[in-house]
């Protein structure tokens, strides 16, 4: 296991990503040889250079979508803008820096994994948003999270984003993007019923049955597993989980904890297997501020709370590839994976 300690006692990196780091270093050596060999050099690129692709997506220019062969892009993160009682420092509110990243990506598709303002949903807190993320709002899809439901209610999210949140009073809905089915839950289970027999059970179930896609991937602010001090594992959403689990759902992705984790494949129980289980990443350093983690919990693979940013997911027909793109730059976590 590769590990960096770092100054700060609450900002962590820790990963098994040993292996990936050996081949990036070896990567670099060739690089700098074959530049010997040829008697050139290149410019230096800035850190951010680094953390995003270097143009925009390849499309079909009769669709509009993706270039046959490239697959979809999908760009999430979670728990995003201040509102104007909030101060602007390096340590908070940098939803412009997240946003920039997001520009420089071009995804496909943009999710909002909750928590779109701070430190209540309002009209006010929305202009924040509005003024980063919300230049992607013709592609953006978004997730209830807690903060929507805080001070007068949701109201305010559901005017900002319409049907791109789901009905109102609800937030469970779904959509495609690159062949892949996606679904959005709401997982304020003090608002809405997350059990199997609720209006939102109900839903999902007749959802998923109707869209047997070969990948499937959701969406709820709420993680279900989580090393993060703030919360932790919430076993609320368990019948959501348990639902995607047993229709062939691959991918889980949350906000809530102002951190990045992911976990390998496993099911509701804890029981990992990429065969039977989901893989879960929690993303919810999208500007707000960064919290630390307790003791790493079982299966999470890689954990980072030292910088913003987003995840970058390519969605192909079978597979997918991750990639969190960090506002400083740094290498953090990227890798593929087969549907199951």
């Amino acid at each position: 296991m590769w590990r960096q300690r770092v100054s700060r006692p609450v900002r962590r990196f820790d990963s098994t990503r040993g292996s990936l780091d050996r081949r990036a270093a070896a990567v670099v050596f060739a690089g700098a040889v074959v530049a010997l060999v040829v008697g050139c050099t290149t410019p230096a690129r800035s850190a951010s250079d680094a953390s995003v692709s270097a143009g925009p997506v390849s499309r079909d220019p009769a669709s509009g979508g993706p270039a046959p062969g490239v697959g979809a892009t999908l760009v999430a993160a979670g728990d995003v803008a201040c509102g104007p009682d909030i101060e602007t420092t390096p340590a908070q509110c940098q939803q412009e820096a997240t946003a920039a990243l997001v520009e420089r990506l071009n995804p496909d598709s943009v999710l909002v994994l909750g928590d779109t303002a701070y430190e209540t949903v309002t009209p006010d807190s929305l202009k924040a948003y509005d003024a980063s993320w919300g230049r992607f709002l013709d592609r953006t899809h978004a997730v209830v999270g807690n903060h929507e439901y805080y001070g007068a209610g949701a109201d305010a999210y559901w005017n900002y984003f319409g049907d791109r949140a789901g009905g109102r009073g609800d937030g469970w809905y779904s959509f495609d993007v690159g062949g892949w089915h996606v679904v959005v839950l709401n997982s304020e289970c003090d608002h809405v019923d997350c059990d199997s027999d609720g209006d939102q059970g109900r839903w999902l179930a007749g959802d998923l049955a109707t869209h047997p896609a070969r990948c499937t991937l959701a969406a709820m602010h709420r993680p279900r597993f989580s090393s993060g001090d703030e919360y932790g594992d919430d076993e609320s959403v368990s019948p959501l989980w348990q639902a995607l689990q047993d229709a062939g759902a691959d991918v889980v992705l949350n906000g809530h904890e102002h951190s990045y984790e992911r976990f390998a494949p496993q099911r509701d129980s804890g029981r990992a297997t990429a065969e039977e289980g989901m893989a879960e990443f929690v993303v919810g350093t999208g500007g707000r501020d960064l919290r630390g983690f307790n003791d790493a919990k079982p299966n999470s693979e890689v954990r980072w709370n030292d910088s913003f940013g987003v995840l970058a997911l390519t969605l192909h027909p079978d597979r997918y590839d991750w990639r969190f793109h960090a506002t400083d730059g740094a290498d953090v976590d990227q890798g593929s994976a087969a549907c199951r």
